[in-house]
């Protein structure tokens, strides 16, 4: 049985089924209110809600129990310093890091939470939040945000970040010191003259390949890039894409040389009419199209960043993916071919599965 964790606009949605029929509404909380992400971290079977109250503002939500009916609990320590200009908007997502208890989460206005104690307490990160290079950092049409967090399976000091308009960020020390990582990446979007000095580049997703962990992917505000150095320098891999525009990324952790996205039109952000996920598995040298039972016809879909799942791995692999619209569609055999797995669901954040 796979379990989706689905946050939408309207509450976290808890779906179940098996690859290739539609899956079941198991159960929903936080009705109404936006769920920008959900998570079950993966050691102590805790699921984790960043919820978004348009009275209390963002939170971090947690509990031990079925996240439908579960008795869910506040963290603590979710909050920028008081008396600062700036305030939270949202959280983004959550992550968990190599060490026993340790968690990060990633929000707007480009900032780094730490928890080590499974997520209960957390706590800002000074250098992130206070790096001499912040005032040149950019909003971009969703705010200013840590979106992605990428540990080093077995290093815990180790971790690479990607901030939307900040670019790629890593550490060596646990983030007590940040440096970037933005050779190779072009802002086509900028003035030619103001493309060699930008800081403001706006990575839409990072991941990294578990089995080989200095190989990252990244999809960019156009181009779709692959690092092998652990994000020091990367390399455009888009050509043979019919678009280099997209939000999410997403890896089979078997292999390292895969990567999966859905480019989009530069102009309206959306599928060109027909719905395609492309495959390599050869680290972007060439690029498949799968889109054996996604609609092929009349389909204007958009898929955010966190809204494209994987679970499983090598021929086990299972892909889910989300759209705006409330649709979700899903593959249990690595991509090869797609099932209709919800419809009529609120419009999709983002989406985990397990």
């Amino acid at each position: 049985m796979t379990e989706l964790l689905v946050g939408t606009r309207k509450g976290l949605f808890v779906l179940e089924g098996e690859p290739g029929a539609e899956f079941q509404v198991a159960g929903r909380a936080f009705v109404g209110e936006p769920v920008d992400y959900a998570v079950r971290e993966p050691r102590s079977g805790r699921i984790f809600a960043a919820v978004t109250s348009p009275f209390w503002g963002p939170r971090i939500w947690f509990t031990e129990d079925a996240p439908a009916a579960g008795d869910w609990q506040s963290a603590r320590g979710v909050a920028l310093p008081k008396g600062g200009k700036d305030a939270l908007k949202r959280v983004w997502v959550i992550a968990a890091g190599e060490a026993d208890g340790l968690l990060y989460a990633g929000g707007d206005p480009g900032v780094l939470f730490e928890s080590r104690d499974g997520g209960e307490t957390w706590a800002l990160n000074q250098a992130l939040w206070e790096h001499p290079t912040r005032p040149r950092w950019r909003r971009d049409s969703g705010g200013l945000s840590v979106h992605s967090i990428a540990p080093w399976p077995g290093a815990p000091d180790r971790l690479a970040l990607a901030i939307s308009a900040a670019g790629v960020w890593l550490t060596d020390d646990g983030g007590a010191t940040w440096s970037h990582g933005n050779e190779g990446i072009v802002a086509d979007y900028l003035p030619e003259q103001a493309r060699a000095s930008a800081i403001d580049l706006c990575v839409h997703h990072l991941e990294r390949a578990p089995k080989r962990p200095e190989r990252l992917f990244l999809q960019f505000h156009g181009g779709v890039y692959r690092s092998d150095d652990a994000g020091r320098s990367w390399t455009d891999i888009a050509a043979g894409l019919p678009h280099d525009f997209g939000f999410p990324v997403v890896l089979d952790p078997a292999d390292p040389d895969s990567a999966f996205v859905i480019p989009v039109t530069t102009e309206d952000r959306v599928t060109d009419g027909s719905v395609v996920v492309w495959e390599t598995r050869d680290a972007g040298a060439t690029w498949m199209p799968r889109d054996r039972g996604l609609p092929q016809q009349n389909a204007w879909l958009s898929v955010l960043r966190q809204a494209f799942a994987a679970t499983g791995e090598g021929p086990e692999l299972e892909l889910y993916f989300g759209a705006t619209s409330g649709e979700i569609f899903g593959s249990g055999d690595a991509g090869a071919s797609w099932f209709g797995v919800a419809t009529r669901l609120p419009a999709i954040a983002s989406l985990r599965a397990g």
